[in-house]
Protein backbone atom coordinates (compact mmCIF):
# COMPACT_ATOMS: atom_id res chain seq x y z
CA UNK A 1 0.00 0.00 0.00
CA UNK A 2 1.19 3.61 -0.33
CA UNK A 3 1.73 5.86 2.34
CA UNK A 4 -1.78 7.84 1.50
CA UNK A 5 -3.43 4.92 1.32
CA UNK A 6 -2.08 3.22 4.70
CA UNK A 7 -3.11 6.58 6.30
CA UNK A 8 -6.50 7.02 4.88
CA UNK A 9 -6.63 3.05 6.35
CA UNK A 10 -5.55 3.95 9.67
CA UNK A 11 -7.38 7.02 9.96
CA UNK A 12 -11.33 4.94 8.89
CA UNK A 13 -9.37 1.75 11.63
CA UNK A 14 -9.05 4.47 14.33
CA UNK A 15 -13.08 5.35 13.73
CA UNK A 16 -14.39 1.98 12.53
CA UNK A 17 -13.10 -1.65 13.00
CA UNK A 18 -12.75 -2.23 8.60
CA UNK A 19 -8.89 -4.23 9.40
CA UNK A 20 -10.02 -6.05 12.01
CA UNK A 21 -13.65 -7.51 10.70
CA UNK A 22 -11.71 -8.39 7.20
CA UNK A 23 -9.13 -10.30 9.27
CA UNK A 24 -12.19 -11.73 11.48
CA UNK A 25 -13.93 -13.07 8.74
CA UNK A 26 -11.96 -13.34 5.94
CA UNK A 27 -8.26 -13.18 5.54
CA UNK A 28 -7.35 -14.29 9.32
CA UNK A 29 -10.75 -16.90 9.94
CA UNK A 30 -9.82 -20.56 9.24
CA UNK A 31 -12.51 -22.53 7.64
CA UNK A 32 -11.67 -26.81 7.09
CA UNK A 33 -9.72 -27.68 4.73
CA UNK A 34 -12.03 -30.32 3.91
CA UNK A 35 -14.92 -28.38 2.49
CA UNK A 36 -16.58 -30.10 -0.12
CA UNK A 37 -19.38 -29.59 -3.20
CA UNK A 38 -21.99 -29.24 -0.44
CA UNK A 39 -20.35 -26.24 1.19
CA UNK A 40 -21.34 -24.27 -1.41
CA UNK A 41 -24.91 -23.04 -0.86
CA UNK A 42 -24.25 -21.14 2.13
CA UNK A 43 -22.38 -18.15 -0.36
CA UNK A 44 -25.32 -19.22 -3.00
CA UNK A 45 -28.06 -18.35 -0.29
CA UNK A 46 -26.28 -15.02 0.14
CA UNK A 47 -25.63 -14.16 -3.57
CA UNK A 48 -29.55 -15.11 -3.89
CA UNK A 49 -30.72 -12.67 -0.99
CA UNK A 50 -28.52 -10.16 -2.94
CA UNK A 51 -30.28 -10.36 -6.18
CA UNK A 52 -33.55 -10.57 -4.56
CA UNK A 53 -33.33 -7.35 -2.80
CA UNK A 54 -31.38 -5.26 -5.48
CA UNK A 55 -34.00 -6.59 -8.13
CA UNK A 56 -36.83 -5.42 -5.64
CA UNK A 57 -35.65 -2.40 -5.63
CA UNK A 58 -36.31 -1.74 -9.41
CA UNK A 59 -39.52 -3.53 -9.08
CA UNK A 60 -40.80 -1.27 -6.47
CA UNK A 61 -40.05 1.85 -8.51
CA UNK A 62 -42.83 1.01 -11.05
CA UNK A 63 -45.20 -1.26 -9.11
CA UNK A 64 -48.18 0.29 -7.05
CA UNK A 65 -49.79 -1.81 -4.61
CA UNK A 66 -53.41 -0.84 -5.56
CA UNK A 67 -56.30 -3.44 -5.85
CA UNK A 68 -58.85 -1.10 -7.32
CA UNK A 69 -59.76 -1.44 -10.90
CA UNK A 70 -58.46 0.52 -13.96
CA UNK A 71 -60.00 2.05 -16.49
CA UNK A 72 -60.11 -1.35 -18.52
CA UNK A 73 -61.55 -2.85 -15.48
CA UNK A 74 -58.28 -4.45 -14.71
CA UNK A 75 -56.74 -4.44 -10.66
CA UNK A 76 -54.25 -1.32 -10.91
CA UNK A 77 -51.61 -3.73 -8.93
CA UNK A 78 -51.84 -6.38 -11.70
CA UNK A 79 -51.70 -3.89 -14.39
CA UNK A 80 -48.68 -2.26 -12.87
CA UNK A 81 -47.15 -5.77 -12.98
CA UNK A 82 -47.69 -6.00 -16.91
CA UNK A 83 -46.26 -2.62 -17.47
CA UNK A 84 -42.93 -3.52 -16.06
CA UNK A 85 -43.48 -6.73 -18.47
CA UNK A 86 -44.16 -5.26 -21.21
CA UNK A 87 -43.32 -1.22 -21.20
CA UNK A 88 -40.29 -0.62 -18.83
CA UNK A 89 -36.47 -1.35 -20.27
CA UNK A 90 -35.42 -4.63 -19.10
CA UNK A 91 -38.60 -4.41 -16.83
CA UNK A 92 -39.30 -8.25 -17.60
CA UNK A 93 -35.67 -9.26 -17.03
CA UNK A 94 -35.88 -8.04 -13.31
CA UNK A 95 -39.30 -9.62 -13.06
CA UNK A 96 -38.04 -12.54 -13.79
CA UNK A 97 -35.21 -12.47 -12.06
CA UNK A 98 -36.82 -11.80 -9.18
CA UNK A 99 -39.68 -14.99 -9.43
CA UNK A 100 -36.98 -17.11 -10.43
CA UNK A 101 -34.86 -16.24 -7.62
CA UNK A 102 -37.64 -17.10 -5.43
CA UNK A 103 -37.41 -20.35 -6.26
CA UNK A 104 -33.51 -20.31 -6.50
CA UNK A 105 -33.86 -19.39 -3.05
CA UNK A 106 -35.50 -22.01 -1.36
CA UNK A 107 -33.50 -24.87 -3.49
CA UNK A 108 -30.30 -23.62 -2.09
CA UNK A 109 -31.57 -23.24 1.03
CA UNK A 110 -32.94 -26.44 1.17
CA UNK A 111 -29.84 -27.62 -0.41
CA UNK A 112 -27.63 -25.79 2.71
CA UNK A 113 -29.90 -27.60 5.12
CA UNK A 114 -29.71 -31.05 3.80
CA UNK A 115 -25.90 -30.44 4.16
CA UNK A 116 -26.59 -29.49 7.74
CA UNK A 117 -28.62 -32.65 8.24
CA UNK A 118 -25.47 -34.87 6.48
CA UNK A 119 -23.06 -33.53 8.40
CA UNK A 120 -24.41 -32.51 11.90
CA UNK A 121 -24.13 -28.91 11.39
CA UNK A 122 -26.72 -28.47 14.08
CA UNK A 123 -25.23 -30.32 16.98
CA UNK A 124 -23.14 -28.45 19.53
CA UNK A 125 -21.41 -26.21 19.86
CA UNK A 126 -23.44 -24.70 16.98
CA UNK A 127 -26.88 -24.86 17.96
CA UNK A 128 -27.33 -21.49 18.16
CA UNK A 129 -26.26 -21.19 14.22
CA UNK A 130 -28.88 -23.55 13.77
CA UNK A 131 -31.39 -21.60 15.57
CA UNK A 132 -30.92 -18.78 13.58
CA UNK A 133 -31.53 -20.98 10.05
CA UNK A 134 -34.09 -22.03 11.20
CA UNK A 135 -35.36 -18.83 11.95
CA UNK A 136 -34.27 -17.11 8.57
CA UNK A 137 -35.99 -20.39 7.16
CA UNK A 138 -39.83 -19.45 8.81
CA UNK A 139 -38.97 -15.59 7.69
CA UNK A 140 -38.26 -16.74 4.05
CA UNK A 141 -41.56 -18.71 4.05
CA UNK A 142 -43.48 -15.43 5.32
CA UNK A 143 -40.98 -12.96 2.54
CA UNK A 144 -42.30 -15.47 -0.28
CA UNK A 145 -46.01 -15.94 1.17
CA UNK A 146 -46.21 -12.35 1.22
CA UNK A 147 -44.64 -11.50 -2.00
CA UNK A 148 -46.78 -14.39 -3.85
CA UNK A 149 -50.27 -11.98 -3.54
CA UNK A 150 -48.45 -8.81 -5.10
CA UNK A 151 -48.74 -9.77 -8.74
CA UNK A 152 -52.42 -9.69 -7.72
CA UNK A 153 -53.36 -12.84 -10.28
CA UNK A 154 -56.04 -15.45 -9.42
CA UNK A 155 -53.71 -17.77 -7.70
CA UNK A 156 -52.15 -15.19 -5.97
CA UNK A 157 -55.22 -14.06 -4.15
CA UNK A 158 -56.81 -17.46 -3.79
CA UNK A 159 -53.91 -18.74 -2.49
CA UNK A 160 -53.79 -15.99 0.27
CA UNK A 161 -57.37 -16.75 0.65
CA UNK A 162 -57.00 -19.83 1.76
CA UNK A 163 -53.79 -19.96 4.18
CA UNK A 164 -55.06 -16.72 5.66
CA UNK A 165 -58.35 -18.57 6.22
CA UNK A 166 -56.52 -21.66 7.97
CA UNK A 167 -55.65 -18.95 10.83
CA UNK A 168 -59.39 -18.78 11.54
CA UNK A 169 -59.41 -22.37 12.55
CA UNK A 170 -57.49 -21.56 15.62
CA UNK A 171 -59.55 -21.94 18.81
CA UNK A 172 -61.06 -18.28 20.44
CA UNK A 173 -58.18 -15.80 18.90
CA UNK A 174 -58.41 -17.33 15.24
CA UNK A 175 -61.32 -14.89 13.41
CA UNK A 176 -59.60 -11.75 14.89
CA UNK A 177 -56.01 -13.10 14.08
CA UNK A 178 -57.27 -13.68 10.63
CA UNK A 179 -58.94 -10.13 10.69
CA UNK A 180 -55.84 -8.62 11.81
CA UNK A 181 -53.89 -10.53 9.06
CA UNK A 182 -56.53 -9.20 6.19
CA UNK A 183 -56.54 -5.69 7.01
CA UNK A 184 -60.63 -6.56 5.96
CA UNK A 185 -63.18 -8.89 6.34
CA UNK A 186 -61.84 -10.68 2.75
CA UNK A 187 -59.00 -10.22 0.85
CA UNK A 188 -59.13 -6.70 -0.39
CA UNK A 189 -56.84 -3.59 -1.09
CA UNK A 190 -56.19 -3.29 2.85
CA UNK A 191 -54.37 -6.93 2.99
CA UNK A 192 -52.01 -5.98 -0.71
CA UNK A 193 -51.05 -2.99 1.11
CA UNK A 194 -50.14 -4.90 4.15
CA UNK A 195 -48.61 -7.10 2.94
CA UNK A 196 -46.88 -4.86 0.72
CA UNK A 197 -45.05 -3.33 3.31
CA UNK A 198 -44.27 -6.26 5.21
CA UNK A 199 -42.58 -7.91 2.34
CA UNK A 200 -41.05 -4.75 1.03
CA UNK A 201 -39.62 -3.38 4.59
CA UNK A 202 -40.28 -5.34 7.97
CA UNK A 203 -39.36 -9.24 6.83
CA UNK A 204 -36.34 -7.86 4.53
CA UNK A 205 -35.11 -6.30 7.70
CA UNK A 206 -35.52 -9.15 10.01
CA UNK A 207 -34.56 -11.22 7.42
CA UNK A 208 -30.97 -9.51 6.91
CA UNK A 209 -30.56 -9.15 10.77
CA UNK A 210 -30.73 -13.04 10.98
CA UNK A 211 -28.50 -13.75 8.09
CA UNK A 212 -25.61 -11.41 10.15
CA UNK A 213 -26.24 -13.32 13.28
CA UNK A 214 -26.05 -16.76 11.53
CA UNK A 215 -22.84 -15.59 10.12
CA UNK A 216 -21.38 -13.83 13.37
CA UNK A 217 -22.10 -16.88 15.14
CA UNK A 218 -20.76 -19.35 12.86
CA UNK A 219 -17.51 -17.32 12.74
CA UNK A 220 -17.24 -17.75 16.49
CA UNK A 221 -17.52 -20.88 17.25
CA UNK A 222 -15.98 -22.15 13.69
CA UNK A 223 -17.47 -23.94 10.62
CA UNK A 224 -18.38 -27.65 10.68
CA UNK A 225 -16.98 -30.11 7.68
CA UNK A 226 -17.49 -33.22 6.55
CA UNK A 227 -15.53 -35.56 8.97
CA UNK A 228 -17.20 -33.82 12.11
CA UNK A 229 -13.79 -32.57 13.36
CA UNK A 230 -13.35 -29.39 15.70
CA UNK A 231 -10.07 -28.02 13.91
CA UNK A 232 -9.91 -25.26 16.72
CA UNK A 233 -8.71 -28.22 19.17
CA UNK A 234 -5.72 -28.85 17.39
CA UNK A 235 -3.57 -25.64 16.98
CA UNK A 236 0.26 -24.88 15.76
CA UNK A 237 2.66 -22.28 18.11
CA UNK A 238 0.78 -19.41 16.65
CA UNK A 239 -2.75 -20.40 17.68
CA UNK A 240 -3.54 -21.21 13.87
CA UNK A 241 -5.58 -24.70 13.37
CA UNK A 242 -3.91 -26.92 11.93
CA UNK A 243 -6.82 -28.85 9.77
CA UNK A 244 -7.93 -24.86 8.57
CA UNK A 245 -6.90 -22.55 6.06
CA UNK A 246 -7.79 -18.99 5.22
CA UNK A 247 -11.30 -18.15 4.13
CA UNK A 248 -9.78 -15.70 1.78
CA UNK A 249 -8.55 -16.30 -0.77
CA UNK A 250 -8.99 -19.71 -0.70
CA UNK A 251 -12.54 -20.32 -0.17
CA UNK A 252 -13.33 -17.19 -1.83
CA UNK A 253 -11.96 -18.15 -5.00
CA UNK A 254 -13.47 -21.75 -4.33
CA UNK A 255 -17.05 -19.85 -3.75
CA UNK A 256 -16.94 -17.98 -7.47
CA UNK A 257 -16.49 -21.77 -9.05
CA UNK A 258 -19.52 -22.11 -7.23
CA UNK A 259 -21.18 -18.95 -8.22
CA UNK A 260 -20.31 -19.32 -11.95
CA UNK A 261 -21.89 -22.57 -11.70
CA UNK A 262 -25.04 -21.52 -10.43
CA UNK A 263 -25.31 -18.07 -12.43
CA UNK A 264 -25.29 -20.59 -15.53
CA UNK A 265 -28.12 -22.63 -14.66
CA UNK A 266 -30.13 -19.25 -13.01
CA UNK A 267 -29.72 -17.78 -16.34
CA UNK A 268 -30.40 -20.68 -18.44
CA UNK A 269 -34.30 -20.97 -16.46
CA UNK A 270 -34.73 -17.35 -16.85
CA UNK A 271 -33.80 -16.82 -20.48
CA UNK A 272 -35.68 -20.29 -21.63
CA UNK A 273 -38.38 -21.50 -18.85
CA UNK A 274 -38.80 -18.40 -16.29
CA UNK A 275 -41.98 -19.84 -15.50
CA UNK A 276 -40.94 -23.09 -14.80
CA UNK A 277 -43.28 -25.49 -16.65
CA UNK A 278 -46.01 -23.59 -14.57
CA UNK A 279 -43.83 -24.17 -10.96
CA UNK A 280 -42.42 -20.56 -10.52
CA UNK A 281 -45.12 -18.82 -12.18
CA UNK A 282 -48.64 -20.70 -12.37
CA UNK A 283 -50.97 -20.21 -15.59
CA UNK A 284 -53.73 -19.24 -13.60
CA UNK A 285 -51.39 -15.70 -12.12
CA UNK A 286 -50.92 -14.22 -15.73
CA UNK A 287 -55.02 -14.25 -14.89
CA UNK A 288 -56.18 -10.86 -13.31
CA UNK A 289 -57.58 -11.95 -9.70
CA UNK A 290 -61.30 -12.23 -9.88
CA UNK A 291 -62.93 -12.62 -6.25
CA UNK A 292 -66.28 -13.61 -7.90
CA UNK A 293 -64.26 -16.75 -9.99
CA UNK A 294 -62.54 -19.05 -7.82
CA UNK A 295 -60.52 -21.66 -9.90
CA UNK A 296 -60.37 -25.36 -10.14
CA UNK A 297 -57.63 -26.28 -7.79
CA UNK A 298 -55.91 -23.41 -5.52
CA UNK A 299 -52.35 -25.04 -4.39
CA UNK A 300 -49.16 -22.52 -3.03
CA UNK A 301 -45.73 -22.50 -5.02
CA UNK A 302 -44.04 -25.54 -5.34
CA UNK A 303 -41.38 -24.75 -1.98
CA UNK A 304 -44.58 -24.84 0.43
CA UNK A 305 -46.32 -28.05 -0.81
CA UNK A 306 -44.73 -30.76 1.42
CA UNK A 307 -46.28 -28.53 4.30
CA UNK A 308 -49.36 -28.20 2.79
CA UNK A 309 -49.70 -31.85 1.65
CA UNK A 310 -49.25 -32.51 6.17
CA UNK A 311 -51.73 -29.98 6.11
CA UNK A 312 -54.39 -31.91 3.90
CA UNK A 313 -53.48 -35.20 5.30
CA UNK A 314 -54.95 -34.44 8.61
CA UNK A 315 -58.60 -35.01 8.29
CA UNK A 316 -59.97 -36.33 11.72
CA UNK A 317 -61.12 -34.49 14.31
CA UNK A 318 -59.73 -34.87 18.03
CA UNK A 319 -60.95 -33.62 21.49
CA UNK A 320 -63.55 -31.54 20.16
CA UNK A 321 -61.26 -29.62 17.46
CA UNK A 322 -62.14 -30.27 13.96
CA UNK A 323 -59.39 -31.24 11.57
CA UNK A 324 -58.69 -28.09 9.80
CA UNK A 325 -57.35 -26.89 13.37
CA UNK A 326 -55.09 -29.97 13.88
CA UNK A 327 -53.68 -29.27 10.10
CA UNK A 328 -52.62 -26.32 10.42
CA UNK A 329 -50.99 -27.40 13.90
CA UNK A 330 -49.35 -30.26 12.22
CA UNK A 331 -48.22 -28.07 9.19
CA UNK A 332 -46.76 -25.33 12.02
CA UNK A 333 -45.30 -28.23 13.54
CA UNK A 334 -42.91 -30.12 10.37
CA UNK A 335 -41.57 -26.68 10.15
CA UNK A 336 -40.47 -26.16 13.56
CA UNK A 337 -39.61 -29.59 14.45
CA UNK A 338 -36.19 -28.64 12.79
CA UNK A 339 -34.96 -26.18 15.60
CA UNK A 340 -35.15 -29.31 18.10
CA UNK A 341 -32.71 -31.03 16.18
CA UNK A 342 -29.68 -30.26 18.17
CA UNK A 343 -31.29 -31.72 21.21
CA UNK A 344 -33.31 -34.69 19.06
CA UNK A 345 -29.64 -36.47 17.93
CA UNK A 346 -28.27 -38.28 20.37
CA UNK A 347 -25.75 -40.10 18.11
CA UNK A 348 -21.67 -40.08 19.55
CA UNK A 349 -20.24 -38.83 16.12
CA UNK A 350 -21.82 -35.92 13.63
CA UNK A 351 -20.94 -36.72 10.44
CA UNK A 352 -22.93 -39.20 8.39
CA UNK A 353 -19.52 -40.57 7.56
CA UNK A 354 -18.80 -41.82 10.85
CA UNK A 355 -22.74 -42.96 11.77
CA UNK A 356 -24.51 -46.27 10.88
CA UNK A 357 -26.86 -47.97 8.57
CA UNK A 358 -30.10 -46.89 10.51
CA UNK A 359 -29.53 -42.93 10.26
CA UNK A 360 -28.05 -43.27 6.65
CA UNK A 361 -31.34 -45.28 5.92
CA UNK A 362 -33.78 -42.83 8.19
CA UNK A 363 -32.19 -39.70 6.26
CA UNK A 364 -32.63 -41.45 2.87
CA UNK A 365 -36.00 -42.14 3.59
CA UNK A 366 -36.87 -38.78 4.98
CA UNK A 367 -35.61 -37.39 1.58
CA UNK A 368 -37.81 -39.27 -0.45
CA UNK A 369 -40.94 -38.85 1.80
CA UNK A 370 -40.24 -35.11 1.70
CA UNK A 371 -40.30 -35.22 -2.09
CA UNK A 372 -43.68 -37.13 -2.50
CA UNK A 373 -45.10 -34.71 -0.46
CA UNK A 374 -43.91 -31.54 -2.18
CA UNK A 375 -45.44 -33.19 -5.57
CA UNK A 376 -48.66 -34.47 -3.74
CA UNK A 377 -49.01 -30.83 -2.68
CA UNK A 378 -49.50 -30.17 -6.46
CA UNK A 379 -52.23 -31.99 -7.03
CA UNK A 380 -55.83 -31.63 -5.99
CA UNK A 381 -56.95 -33.79 -3.19
CA UNK A 382 -58.72 -36.98 -3.75
CA UNK A 383 -60.49 -37.66 0.03
CA UNK A 384 -59.85 -41.28 0.61
CA UNK A 385 -57.96 -42.36 -2.62
CA UNK A 386 -54.22 -43.20 -3.31
CA UNK A 387 -53.05 -39.72 -2.71
CA UNK A 388 -54.80 -38.99 0.34
CA UNK A 389 -53.50 -42.14 2.27
CA UNK A 390 -49.94 -41.49 0.49
CA UNK A 391 -50.05 -38.28 2.01
CA UNK A 392 -50.77 -39.87 5.22
CA UNK A 393 -48.37 -42.31 5.54
CA UNK A 394 -45.65 -39.85 4.46
CA UNK A 395 -46.98 -37.08 7.21
CA UNK A 396 -46.13 -39.98 9.85
CA UNK A 397 -42.99 -41.00 8.23
CA UNK A 398 -42.04 -36.86 8.15
CA UNK A 399 -42.37 -36.94 11.79
CA UNK A 400 -41.21 -40.50 13.04
CA UNK A 401 -37.39 -39.21 11.37
CA UNK A 402 -37.87 -36.31 13.86
CA UNK A 403 -39.63 -38.22 16.92
CA UNK A 404 -37.83 -41.30 16.75
CA UNK A 405 -34.46 -40.14 16.85
CA UNK A 406 -33.40 -39.87 20.22
CA UNK A 407 -33.38 -43.72 20.01
CA UNK A 408 -32.13 -44.91 16.74
CA UNK A 409 -29.69 -42.15 16.37
CA UNK A 410 -27.99 -43.27 19.85
CA UNK A 411 -28.72 -47.63 19.05
CA UNK A 412 -27.20 -47.38 15.77
CA UNK A 413 -23.52 -48.43 15.40
CA UNK A 414 -20.91 -46.07 14.27
CA UNK A 415 -17.43 -45.07 13.60
CA UNK A 416 -14.71 -43.16 15.90
CA UNK A 417 -14.21 -39.68 14.46
CA UNK A 418 -10.57 -39.30 13.75
CA UNK A 419 -8.79 -36.46 15.92
CA UNK A 420 -7.84 -34.76 12.62
CA UNK A 421 -9.40 -34.07 9.22
CA UNK A 422 -8.78 -37.32 6.92
CA UNK A 423 -10.46 -36.13 3.85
Amino acid sequence: MTTKSQALLNWIDERFPLTSTWKAHLSEYYAPKNFNFWYFFGSLALLVLVIQIVTGIFLVMNYKPDASLNAAGIPVAFASVEYIMRDVSGGWLIRYMHSTGASAFFIVVYLHMFRGLLYGSYRKPRELIWLFGVAIFLALMAEAFMGYLLPWGQMSFWGAQVIVNLFSAIPLVGPDLSLIIRGDYVISDATLNRFFSFHVIAVPLVLIGLVVAHIVALHEVGSNNPDGVEIKKKKDANGIPLDGIPFHPYYTVKDIVGVVGFLIVFSAVMFFAPEGHGYFLEANNFIPADPLKTPPHIAPVWYFTPFYSILRAVTYPLFGLDAKFWGVIAMGASVLIFAALPWLDRSPVKSIRYKGPIFKIALVVFVIVFAILGYLGVLPPDNGGPRDTTSKICAVLYFAFFLLMPWYSKWDSYKQEPERVTH
